[in-house]
């Protein structure tokens, strides 16, 4: 067996000091993070300890996996390996990553011997080997079969039974701010943290998150000063797909928090997953396939609506329409991102309208009528007609809201200078003495 032990970085202000929470919080979410390479994680004392002889070939080795433990988001103040977990945690308190020697190691390295510590050091007994040296049956009658029960967990000679770490089904996490928070912005650095944290647990259930809560509570000698005012406040943050890029989330808080006003100064804040679902892993194909940089769409589409508002952010949605300028409506492109999402995925070409590769990308509130040359029609100089006719015919019941008849003969052309156009004839009827010619679409 192979054991590290991992002791989490607590990153108080100066001249401050972190609190017994807050470092229980930061342990667990370094726990969380380190479940993704082995199941076996117990917490123990100030540290996280990880039995890894299972499951290191999976990484390429005990240094690979080692390197990947000591990588970002979580930082570590140290860490230290041996054949047991309390021979790990104890060169961890000493600052060595690996024993010389057990019988070296100083008593105060063993949890279970520092109540026992004062009457050990009178007998001369200050090292694993000292103590190991005296005879069994006094050390029992002495100081009790569980300090002897440790120290053979410790050299190996035992069988070690901890508690293993399991993620919960929902995480749920607060932290105390340093200071009182007057503004919401300033609530970002303690956000981040929290994030991280949730990072590690998303990692460890190999899920995404699809919405959030952010809490944060007002301290209560303000709220009660101002009679009516609430203990708490908070805010939802959805996505369109489910995800772990904490970055997103970041930005998405970000943006919430800045249109957001606090009443009275805030002493901590927490967050808690509020819809979670499976997140299947990349595929580790060893074909060359496309890689996508920056920012994916719903990830661009929620950032936008964070900052401009929900409703400024609209979805042309198609219609089953037969007029052009009546086959799309706008709606806000949040309340759409997750109906076309599954949709998406599962279209294919055979799906599409026959002439859907015809449409333009963007189509005129109102039909542009065309001055002619002749019969030629012109915008910005003569049309090359490219590609039709297109032919489109309505004719409605004769009823007070049906749409007016249309017969038109649909073209792409070229423009000498606005490229290309999507342009129709309107074909004759009674009592019209030559073709009429109207821009409808332009293409991008």
């Amino acid at each position: 067996m192979h054991w590290i032990a991992l002791q989490p970085l607590c990153d108080a202000p100066p001249g401050q000091s972190v609190s017994a929470p807050d470092e229980a919080a930061l342990r667990v979410a370094l726990g969380w993070r380190a479940l993704q390479f082995t199941p076996r994680v117990a917490l123990q004392d100030e540290a996280v300890l990880l039995e890894v002889s299972g499951s290191e070939r999976l990484f390429g080795g005990r240094d690979a996996l080692l390197q990947q433990l000591l990588q970002p988001p979580l930082a570590i103040s140290g860490w230290a390996q041996g054949a047991s977990s309390l021979l790990a945690l104890a060169c961890l308190r000493t600052g060595v990553t690996q024993p010389s020697s057990p019988d070296a190691l100083a008593l105060h390295t063993l949890s279970a011997a520092r109540s026992h510590l004062a009457t050990l050091s009178r007998l001369g007994c200050n090292r694993w080997g000292e103590l190991r040296a005296l005879p069994r049956g006094g050390v029992v009658r002495r100081f009790g079969a569980e300090l002897l029960d440790a120290l053979d967990c410790a050299y190996g000679l035992r069988h070690e039974a901890p508690t293993w770490l399991i993620a919960p089904q929902v995480f749920e996490v607060k932290l105390e701010l340093h200071a009182l928070v007057e503004q919401a912005g300033a609530l970002m650095f303690v956000a981040q943290r929290l994030l991280a944290q949730l990072q590690a647990w998303l990692q460890a259930r190999q899920s995404g998150v699809l919405a959030l809560q952010w809490t944060w509570f007002f301290d209560a000698r303000r709220s009660h000063a101002l009679g009516d005012a609430p203990d708490c406040d908070g805010l939802l943050i959805r996505t369109a797909e489910p995800t772990r890029d904490m970055a997103h989330l970041a930005r998405l808080t970000a943006e919430q928090l800045a249109r957001c006003t606090l009443t009275t100064p805030v002493h901590s804040l927490r967050l808690q997953s509020i819809e979670v679902t499976p997140l299947p892993t990349a595929s580790a194909s060893l074909l060359l396939e496309e890689r996508l940089h920056g920012d994916s769409l719903h990830q661009l589409v929620e950032r936008l609506g964070a900052r401009l508002g929900a409703q400024q952010v609209v979805w042309l949605q198609p219609r089953a329409e037969h007029l052009p300028e009546h086959m799309q409506s706008l709606e806000p492109a949040g309340l759409a991102l997750p109906r076309l999402a599954p949709r998406a995925k599962k279209a294919s070409n055979a799906d599409a309208a026959p002439d859907a590769a015809l449409y333009p990308s963007w189509l005129l509130e109102r039909p542009l009528p065309l001055a002619l040359q002749g019969s030629r029609p012109l915008y910005q100089g003569a049309l090359q007609l490219l590609v039709g006719p297109q032919r489109l015919e309505l004719m409605g019941w004769a009823q007070l809201d049906a749409p007016a008849p249309a017969l038109r003969d649909y073209f792409i052309a070229l423009s000498p200078h606005a490229g290309l156009l999507w342009v129709y004839r309107e074909r004759l009827t009674r009592g019209q003495a030559s073709d009429r010619w109207f821009l409808h679409g332009i293409y991008a």
